[in-house]
């Protein structure tokens, strides 16, 4: 049997995951994908590894370890001049040194062989020279040459960027110096210096370089993917960052990339659980150069492909499969970078590692960021994390700035680099004009654990150098640069001896972005999903303005329709997507318990203020208690859009899985409209009882209580709305403030009613819970409904934890 440790090079199908000190964590990575998950159908390149005995031969035929010794003594990675001065020493003793011949001999045979894997030999050819006794090869396969340190993808030790990679790279001289390249990047200013921070010796680290062939993304698209959610940790979700050719532009930051979120559970049951799309910027790609003296180049995106997605929902499903799979025989999350040939239309896995952030946080811990004043929003972006950072904003924008950043202040640039990480560890918050949440500013952000916002356009332009500024990403899926020192509290919730009451506590939730960190807090699932959040924040536009676009006037309104659904051939199908993917991410936040999801309750003036609405809707005197709710879905001049928002549901429950969620029909003032209701949601193919499907209405207006008998025989069970059913008991608009002071859930004859529909609910065996404000703001108000036996109490997220305790008393 061979002896590994004394080998120049290893083929992937003879390295393993045990393999890392010898080939590194990528190729052992790689080694061990190769040898055992190709025959679960998933595509890897072939190729070998320069072994860290390869390297280390080298750094002693060169006696570059004295040397290198010898540079680094009085080494201060605190000093940006000093760290910078040191580091380009060392790189430069080892692209001036040789390669030894029999290494190098080594080398040149197994790119030959790699060649005769994947091109007609014919197309090149090696030659001996007998004066210098080495091999000389002509033309070859193209391959990525990629460095794999002895240390990195360790589960507390991402080493993210620290080395390089070299794509693109044909022939002999090319990888040659790409080889050495990578040997000198083990000692780039960021690795030295993050070797430092993690005490990492800097000799018992040694580098191997990844031989692997090239996937021609450069004419199709590659990206990024994660097997957990990056920014609050959620297990059940694949999240994918795609963009137009070559990956380096996503891991580097220099696109916006499409972003889609997929959950594993209802995938792995076979069905089609795209939960997530958002469509990137993907302003350049890279691709193969065309002569000049760089293998590759970035050019810009054509304006019509910077508006469709780089993966279609096939591919996209088809990763997170691959992404499911490769976590399972890993047994942990997994980060990992794909391709797509844009020759062959073929998906490959091109580097596979532990992701090193999420997994290792303790989930017994609750922490909540929460924004108690806001200035001025001076730019937005995609957030990453959820915390809040503040202090003086430093503009840089070129390496060569970086000395003059101070600790504590904020980092504003258009892109970070990894020669930047001895800057961002002491930074409080970065701001970045490009990149998505895989870019290289996002990776270590997470890691060091502080705020970032990235793809934000415009942040070096909107941000006044040397200002005080407050980066929130502690609002959802975007996050804001908020002018001036915002205050703010952090919410520490210690989960593990949490006890939990006899009746249910759900949750009232608005805003998917908000969902998977949600769903961290103790609950029973969700009473309350408002669509109004979804429509008004991800869609924008009047269903019947996507129904009937031609009847939209104003030539501004039908612009800005154009341009939300550019790529949608049918512009409803816009609306039905986007409601679904929003109603969806909730539901599979809290998967598999229930989600009870409210059809639209916009009242007519609200209607009004969507894109085109004021098209189609009337003028009402008092709108509160006008055309909302049931009224308007078997309405002539609603009905297709109320058919639009049933084809939503169908999608989530028929095409997603997510049979978890139940449907509420809102403001249903008669018997007779509740079974007209039904009737046109069974048409639309959402039928009662059908693959377990439950409709509940809300109880907001005293006929519901006095004829609950009649509503329990067509509805599954009541959702109290205290905020109307308070309004309609004490005839108050609760939107006046001149007879606020009448305004009270807690009046009597309000509790009466409720004490009446708890009651005729459980005669007729039909579930009854609340989903109103008052047991948010009112403790008392929640003893009293847990001493009436209510069945579930849906809370505003923030007062979740505190009430329950409470209730947990009472029991």
């Amino acid at each position: 049997m061979k002896n590994k440790k004394n080998e120049f090079i290893l083929w992937f199908k003879d390295v393993g995951i045990k393999d890392i000190e010898l080939v590194g964590g990528k190729n052992a990575s790689l080694g061990e994908m190769f040898s055992n998950l190709r025959r679960k159908g998933i595509k890897v390149p072939d190729g070998f590894a320069i072994t860290s005995f390869a390297y280390r031969y080298f750094i002693s035929e060169n006696n570059l370890d004295q040397e290198i010794r010898k540079i680094l003594k009085g080494l201060d990675t605190s000093n940006m001049v000093n760290l910078s001065k040191r580091g380009y020493q060392i790189r430069q003793a080892i692209l001036a040194a040789e390669i030894p011949f029999d290494l190098r001999n080594e080398i040149i045979e197994s790119y030959s062989k790699l060649s005769r894997e994947y091109i007609r030999h014919k197309d090149f050819r090696i030659t001996w020279d007998k004066e210098d006794h080495t091999n000389h090869f002509t033309g070859g396969v193209d391959v990525a040459v990629r460095s794999s340190a002895t240390a990195e993808d360790l589960v507390d030790a991402s080493f993210a960027g620290q080395q390089e990679s070299y794509l693109n790279v044909i022939g002999e001289y090319q990888l040659l110096d790409s080889v050495k390249k990578c040997f000198a990047s083990l000692f780039t200013d960021r690795a030295i210096s993050y070797r430092v921070d993690k005490k990492f010796d800097h000799f018992s680290i040694a580098l191997s370089a990844g031989v692997q062939k090239m996937i021609r993304s450069d004419e199709a698209s590659s990206g990024v993917m994660f097997t957990i959610d990056t920014e609050s940790g959620f297990q059940d979700a694949i999240v994918i960052n795609s963009s137009w050719g070559l990956g380096e532009n996503i891991v580097k930051g220099k696109v916006t990339p499409d972003e889609f979120i997929v959950h594993k559970p209802t995938l792995n049951d076979g069905f089609s659980s795209i939960i997530g799309k958002k469509l990137g910027s993907k302003k350049s790609k890279l691709i193969y150069s065309v002569g000049g003296n760089s293998s590759t180049q970035n050019v810009s995106v054509p304006f019509e492909d910077r508006r469709k997605f780089s993966l279609n929902n096939k591919e996209i499903l088809k990763l997170a499969q691959w992404g499911i799979q490769l976590e399972s025989y890993y047994k942990k999350p997994m980060d990992i970078e794909w391709a797509k040939d844009g020759r062959s239309g073929e998906l490959f896995i091109v580097q596979a590692r532990p992701e090193t952030v999420q997994s290792q946080k303790n989930q017994n811990v609750l922490e909540e960021y929460v924004l108690s004043s806001r200035g001025k929003v001076l730019c937005a972006g995609s957030s990453v994390g959820s915390k809040i950072g503040q202090g003086k904003s430093n503009i840089i924008k070129n390496v060569a700035q970086i000395a003059q950043f101070k600790k504590g202040e904020v980092l504003v640039t258009e892109m970070t680099d990894p020669d930047w990480e001895p800057i961002m560890k002491i930074a409080s918050a970065i701001v970045t004009n490009s990149g998505g949440r895989t870019s290289h500013a996002a990776i270590v952000s997470r890691e060091i654990g502080i705020p970032c916002i990235v793809g934000t356009g415009n942040a070096t332009y909107m941000i006044k150098n040397g200002k005080n500024i407050t980066v929130s990403c502690a609002e959802g899926e975007e996050g804001k640069v908020y002018e001036g020192l915002s205050r703010y509290t952090i919410k520490k919730t210690n989960l593990k001896n949490f006890k939990r009451p006899k009746t249910k506590i759900m949750m009232n939730v608005g805003n998917p972005d908000k969902a998977f960190d949600l769903s961290f807090i103790p609950n029973d699932g969700v009473g309350l999903a408002r669509e109004e959040f979804i429509i008004t924040e991800y869609i924008k536009i009047h269903p019947m303005a996507l129904r009937h676009f031609e009847k939209v006037k104003d030539e501004n309104e039908r612009k800005k329709i154009e341009q939300l659904t550019s790529g949608y051939k049918n512009k409803e199908e816009f609306f039905v997507d986007k409601l679904a993917e929003g109603i969806g991410r909730i539901a599979a936040a809290f998967y598999p318990k229930d989600v009870i999801v409210r059809m639209s309750d916009f009242k007519t003036n609200e209607y009004a203020t969507l894109i085109g609405g004021s098209n189609f809707e009337p003028k009402e005197e008092n709108p509160m208690i006008g055309w909302r709710g049931a009224s308007r879905y078997y309405d002539p001049d609603y009905t297709e859009g109320f058919a639009l928002e049933c084809k939503a549901f169908k999608k989530v429950r028929d095409f997603m899985g997510l049979t978890n969620v139940k449907i509420m029909i809102p403001f249903c003032r008669t018997i007779k409209e509740g079974k007209e209701v039904l009737a046109i949601m069974k048409k639309h193919g959402l039928e009662r009882k059908k693959n377990g499907l439950e409709v509940y209405v809300m109880c907001e207006i005293p006929a519901n209580v006095i004829l609950a008998e009649e509503f329990s025989k067509i509805f599954d069970g009541f959702s109290i709305g205290s905020n109307d059913l308070t309004q309609l008991t004490l005839g108050v608009d609760r939107d006046s403030a001149k007879v606020a002071h009448v305004y009270d859930e807690r009046n009597e004859a309000v509790k009466e009613l409720i004490r009446q529909v708890i009651t005729k609910a459980h005669k007729a065996k039909r579930k009854v819970g609340i989903c109103g404000q008052a047991p948010s703001d009112f403790l008392d108000f929640a003893k009293f409904l847990v001493k009436e036996k209510i069945d579930s109490i849906s809370l505003s997220p923030d007062t979740v934890v505190k009430t329950t305790s409470e209730i947990v008393k009472i029991e």
